[in-house]
């Protein structure tokens, strides 16, 4: 399901960059990761399924307070490494919003210009973050015509379009080097269960997808993959009709997940699971999170949550014992106008309560129902068995 990658849009055909200015982009990339201690990993308990633990991945520490810190680092060494970036050189990103406030902190961390594509629609919160960093915000009506503006801008300014839904998947080195797969495990390792059956995730690119199903495949461990797509996105059935060319007709009603088209970092064949997460849903599971957390949470992690209690529920009526690791993406107070505003969330047509009450019970009284979830297993799906664990 992958489809041919575009050519990277840069100035000019890349030569040999200046070292001494290349040197000290790289030297404070460098510094500003020595100074930001890696992510907590917190264990959210649930009283109705005590045999499985769940924990979380807290991304929202990181300096822009999203999981998209490490793409965007990741984006900017690659491209720096590559020539294609420069002093002076024109950023440009294709984004709804935390990609772009990363990548603007590293640009203006490199003193160069940046500019974010992003939707009408996407949070006030998130573009004025943006522009805190220094970047400016450049409008199109559609989801679907961010990519497309993003290379036109390139163009016509002799800058450089980052293009992270091609680049997420290679510019990560997934064997290791401190990624977020390796970091996850080396924060289990004195955990009860320390090689989890699952570990889910959402899509925006699939670069963290890909480096999820790339680090265990390559560690030969057990644990499998599990993607959680919000309703109104390309990847789900794409991944199940085996359809790279699978389209949605509308955005993503959850930011920072979810596309229109299936992306070039998309990789099916390292998920072993989908699981199609009504937005309703979402919102709801970030509700719940801020009752029983004590914080409140973006919405794709309400996507990852619905996620993980349907794989915890399975667990559960098969007896197994073990845990399930996800992501918190990023901060709740980005979307205190949008998904934890009742008058914004009935506005939208979102009936939450239902979704409310349905979350909360399974974690009182582990009682869960599939209804309203569309699964696919990948065909190669092997059952586990008890997965290291302890039935």
């Amino acid at each position: 399901m992958t489809t041919p990658s575009p050519a990277p849009v840069h100035a000019t055909a890349p030569t040999p960059a200046p070292r001494g200015w290349l040197d000290e982009a790289l030297r404070r990339i460098e510094a500003d990761v020595n100074r930001s201690a890696d992510t907590h990993l917190l264990r959210l308990p649930i009283p109705g399924a005590p045999g499985v633990t769940l924990y979380l991945k807290d991304e929202s520490t990181h300096p822009t307070g999203s999981l998209k810190h490490r793409l965007a680092r990741s984006l900017f060494l690659y491209a720096l490494c590559n020539g294609w970036v420069r002093e002076g050189t024109t950023v440009i990103e294709a984004s709804s919003g935390s990609t772009a406030v990363s990548e603007a902190y590293f640009a203006q961390l490199l003193d160069l210009p940046f500019v974010a594509v992003v939707p009408r629609g996407t949070s006030p919160a998130k573009i004025a973050q943006i522009e805190f960093y220094g970047g400016r915000c450049h409008m199109v009506e559609r989801a679907s015509e961010v990519c497309a503006e993003a290379r036109r801008l390139a163009h016509d300014c002799g800058g450089h379009f980052m293009d992270q839904f091609t680049h997420a998947e290679r510019a990560t080195d997934w064997r290791g080097n401190n990624n977020i797969a390796q970091s996850i495990f080396e924060q289990l390792a004195q955990e009860p269960h320390p090689v989890p059956d699952w570990i889910v995730c959402g899509a925006g690119t699939g670069g963290t997808s890909a480096t999820m199903g790339r680090y265990v495949r390559y560690r030969r461990l057990p644990t499998r993959i599990c993607v959680a797509d919000p309703e109104h996105s390309a990847f789900f059935p794409g991944f199940r009709d085996a359809n790279p060319n699978a389209t949605a007709p509308r955005g993503s009603g959850i930011e920072g997940i979810g596309r229109p088209t299936v992306e070039p970092s998309f990789q099916p064949g390292v998920i072993d699971r989908m699981i199609k997460v009504p937005d309703a849903a979402s919102v709801a599971a970030i509700w719940v999170l801020r009752e029983r957390m004590g914080r409140s949470c973006g919405g794709s992690t309400g996507t990852n949550l619905v996620g993980c209690l349907q794989l915890i529920a399975g667990m559960t009526r098969d007896g197994r014992r073990g845990s399930v690791a996800t992501l918190l993406c990023d901060p709740g107070e980005r979307y205190a106008g949008t998904y934890f505003d009742r008058a914004w969330v009935d506005a939208a047509g979102l009936d939450i309560d239902p979704w409310i009450a349905r979350i909360d019970g399974f974690f009182r009284t582990g009682s869960w129902s599939d209804e309203g979830l569309e699964t696919a297993d990948h065909p190669g799906l092997q059952h586990p068995g008890t997965l290291g664990a302890t039935p």
